[in-house]
């Protein structure tokens, strides 16, 4: 996945001509993705649900956070070493942060603040965009200048991803035809990489996230990992085999969620005749077994490694394979949970944007890689991704080793 490497490395160290046409290219999406949910969702309704947010607040967030970070922030040039907590230039919309704010708006209320209606919404998009890019014009090719810039361009393609994600979710049609899932190769050659330390984390130039800093060396054992993700070929015997009501596979949290489902069955899939099908945007269609499996818990993917005898990757273990073998290393197409729980590498340091990661350490399960609805230039062997093991509405799946 050399080429999906490179776009991610290229964004971290753009500078202002290449990251004012990402900026253009990403709301262009957002609005284009939000235009589609529009069109398919009377009213911009959806249930009220821990997983989703309502997709007018949604389209308010993402302006509204390159907003308090550019054009509102007087400390933007110190980029990583800004202080958050100096007083912000006023907004473009009086009170947008009792409405936007994800740091101090509870979840739950999203549903009945009052926001403005679409048409406005659009316009204070278009209205921060312009001056977001007046900036950009005035910023130096540096990485402290531009950290502010390339942060609100990768939070808004992870907001587009999540809008991707609801649509699924809720059935709705779908958005982009971009946004498809590809067959992975039939081989499944085991890597081998033998014990040895490695630096996990970031060091050098360009951006990066708080939670990718300070590296750290980790003894890594040796082992075999596979090439590619788990395909469906390979998931559903195990679905076949009663794995999902055979205690002997999942550990007490997997079955404590396990008891929780409605059926045993991956979710988004259903047996068909002799076959299988998945629900794709609301329409059930012939399963590709050659796709990567999908929409899968970390307590599945857990459970399908111990029926088979392998386990899945720490991080660690994932970005070593990442790094020193990245033509044999097919990776993209699907999040990839790992065995790590989501912690600071020691000495971290939070960014300006606190709520990144440290309200979420010792909680959530690191997931690596990227998936099909992922951006190209949010694709990053480094980059941390994390979610709540419990969690199958993300196009997450995995791959699998064993210790040599």
């Amino acid at each position: 996945m050399q080429a999906t490497e490179d776009s991610g490395m290229a964004i971290r160290r753009a500078g202002p001509d290449a990251l004012g046409a990402a900026l253009r290219a990403s709301r262009d999406d957002t609005l284009a993705t939000f235009a589609a949910c529009e069109a398919a969702l009377p009213g911009l309704t959806v249930p009220q649900h821990d997983d989703l947010n309502p997709p007018l607040w949604e389209l308010g967030h993402v302006g509204w956070f390159q907003e308090v970070w550019l054009a509102r922030n007087p400390g933007r040039a110190a980029g990583a070493r800004a202080n958050p907590q100096l007083a912000r230039f006023a907004p473009l919309r009086p009170g947008a942060d009792a409405l936007y704010d994800s740091g101090m708006v509870a979840h739950d209320s999203r549903w009945s603040l009052p926001l403005p209606d679409a048409a406005a919404t659009r316009a204070d998009l278009g209205l921060q965009l312009e001056r977001t890019l007046a900036l950009l014009d005035d910023t130096p090719d540096d990485d402290n200048a531009l950290y502010f810039f390339r942060l609100a361009l990768l939070h808004e393609d992870m907001h587009h991803e999540a809008a991707l994600y609801m649509a699924q979710a809720l059935g709705l049609p779908q958005p982009d035809p971009r946004w498809q899932p590809q067959p992975l190769p039939e081989a499944n050659a085991g890597l081998h990489f033998g014990a040895g330390d490695w630096v996990l984390g970031h060091d050098g130039a360009g951006f990066a996230f708080d939670n990718e800093l300070q590296p750290v060396v980790q003894r890594l054992v040796e082992l075999q990992i596979d090439s590619r993700p788990v395909r469906w070929t390979e998931f559903l015997p195990f679905v076949d085999a009663g794995g999902y009501d055979d205690a002997r596979w999942w550990s007490a949290a997997g079955r404590g969620w396990r008891a929780g489902q409605p059926a045993a069955l991956p979710r988004y899939v259903q047996r068909h005749g002799g076959g299988w099908q998945q629900q794709r945007h609301g329409r059930w269609c012939v399963l590709d077994l050659s796709h990567a499996a999908c929409h899968l818990s970390a307590f599945e993917a857990e459970a399908w490694c111990a029926w088979a005898g392998r386990r899945l990757p720490t991080e660690a273990e994932w970005e070593r394979a990442a790094v020193q073998q990245p033509s044999d290393f097919h990776w993209g197409e699907v999040w990839e949970w790992t065995a790590s729980d989501f912690n600071a590498y020691p000495g971290f340091v939070a960014h300006p944007y606190r709520d990144y990661s440290a309200p979420w350490f010792g909680s959530r399960r690191v997931l690596r890689g990227a998936s099909f609805m992922t951006q190209a230039r949010m694709r990053h062997p480094r980059y941390r991704n994390y979610f709540a093991p419990a969690r199958s509405d993300l196009a997450a799946g995995f791959r699998s080793c064993v210790s040599a």
